[in-house]
């Protein structure tokens, strides 16, 4: 499913125009993206928990030479299932 699909079933499970639903979700993914490129955690009880995450510096391989290389220490975006998303995926 791609944003536009979602848009659709949004606005057809709540009533809203496309419009308004695009605007919702467009925000909803904003205001998520802001607030975990803050640093703080986003948790939506049911669905899951979004959060930024350390990855430390390591050794890697260029792919076209094969010599070894520092990959830098950064910060990822990573989200965790909630007990109901998980317990839907598995039935």
């Amino acid at each position: 499913m791609n944003k536009a699909e979602l848009v659709d079933r949004i606005a057809e499970k709540s009533g809203a125009s496309k419009k308004d639903s695009d605007a919702i979700l467009s925000a909803a993914i904003a205001s998520i993206m802001e607030t975990v490129a803050s640093g703080t955690k986003v948790t939506l009880v049911g669905f899951g928990s979004f959060e930024p995450k350390p990855r430390q510096q390591r050794e890697g391989r260029n792919p076209k030479t094969g010599e070894s290389m520092t990959i830098p220490a950064t910060t990822v975006p990573a989200f965790s299932a909630g007990k109901q998303f998980k317990e839907l995926v598995a039935a």
